[in-house]
C-alpha cells in the first residue's frame, strides 16, 4: 500500500472518542426513558427529552473531535452513518418541541444508537478516492436520507394511530402520551418529503457524476435501489398533488422509499467493509 493510501486508512481508523461512549450510554438511557413514558410514567418525559438532548450534544462533540483529527463527516460511508444518526436525532428533538412524538422517539433512539455504533466500530475497508464532489454527494445524500427517515418515523406513527382508531383501541400505546393528531402527522410527513426530495435529487445527480469520474460500473445493486428511492418519493409527491393521496397510502409509500434508501446505505457499508 502506498504512503498516501496508508495515511488515508489511518485517518479512517481514528479511535472512538470518550464522547462517543457517552453518546452510546445516553442514547440507551433516552430510549429506556421514552419507553417508560409510553408505559404511563409521564413524569419521566422531561428527563427523556433531556437525555435525548444530552445524547445529541455528546454525539456532536464526537463528530467535532473526529474533525479535529482530520476525519470529515463525509469522509466515508461509515462516517456518513454517524452523521445520519446525528441528523435524525436532531430532527426528532426539534419536532418534539411542538408535538409529543414519544412513540417515534422510542424507535429513533435505538436506530441512532445502532447507526452510531456501526459507524465507529465496523471495519474500515480500503479508502475511496474522496474528491470534493464525492464529499458533497455523500453530505447531501446523508441529509436527504435523514429527512426521509424523519418523514418515515412520522408516517409510522400515523399508521399506528390510525389502526388504533379504526379498532377503537383508545387505550393503545399510540395514545398514552397524547400524540399528535393524524392530520398533523400527515402534513408533517409531507412537508419533510418536500424538503428532502430536492436535496436527495441533487445528491443523485452528483453521485452519478462522481461515479463517472471514478470510472466505476453502474451495474451495482445500490444504484438501481437509489433510483427506486427517488421514484418512490417522486411518485408520492405527484400522487399527492395530482390524485390527492393522503393518509395511509401516502404513509406506506413514504416507508417504501425509506426502506430502499436504507438498503442502499447498508450495501455501501458492506461493500466498503469487504473490499
Amino acid at each position: 500500500m502506498s504512503a498516501p493510501a496508508a495515511d488515508a486508512v489511518r485517518m479512517l481508523s481514528v479511535a472512538p472518542s470518550p464522547a462517543f461512549w457517552a453518546a452510546v450510554g445516553l442514547y440507551a438511557a433516552a430510549g429506556a426513558a421514552l419507553l417508560a413514558v409510553l408505559a404511563g410514567h409521564q413524569r419521566f418525559r422531561p428527563l427523556a427529552i433531556g437525555l435525548v438532548g444530552a445524547a445529541l450534544l455528546a454525539h456532536g462533540t464526537d463528530i467535532g473531535w473526529r474533525g479535529v483529527n482530520h476525519v470529515h463527516p463525509a469522509q466515508s460511508v461509515r462516517e456518513a452513518l454517524g452523521f445520519l444518526a446525528f441528523m435524525i436525532t436532531a430532527g426528532y428533538l426539534l419536532a418534539s418541541i411542538r408535538y409529543r412524538l414519544t412513540i417515534g422517539g422510542a424507535v429513533v433512539m435505538p436506530v441512532a444508537l445502532v447507526l452510531l455504533v456501526a459507524a465507529r466500530l465496523s471495519p474500515e475497508g480500503e479508502p475511496t478516492d474522496m474528491s470534493a464532489l464525492g464529499r458533497v454527494h455523500i453530505t447531501l445524500a446523508t441529509i436527504g436520507v435523514a429527512i426521509f427517515a424523519l418523514a418515515s418515523t412520522v408516517s409510522a406513527i400515523y399508521l399506528v394511530e390510525e389502526r388504533a382508531l379504526k379498532q377503537k383501541k383508545f387505550d393503545a400505546i399510540a395514545f398514552k402520551d397524547r400524540g399528535a393528531p393524524l392530520e398533523a402527522l400527515d402534513r408533517m410527513s409531507h412537508r419533510l418529503v418536500w424538503v428532502g426530495f430536492p436535496i436527495f435529487t441533487v445528491a443523485i445527480v452528483l453521485g452519478a457524476m462522481w461515479v463517472s469520474r471514478l470510472g466505476l460500473s453502474l451495474d451495482r445493486l445500490e444504484y438501481p435501489l437509489a433510483a427506486v428511492t427517488w421514484f418512490a418519493f417522486a411518485g408520492l409527491l405527484v400522487a399527492r398533488q395530482v390524485y390527492g393521496w393522503r393518509g395511509r397510502r401516502s404513509a406506506k409509500l413514504t416507508l417504501t422509499g425509506f426502506v430502499a434508501a436504507i438498503l442502499v446505505l447498508g450495501i455501501y457499508l458492506l461493500r466498503r467493509m469487504v473490499e
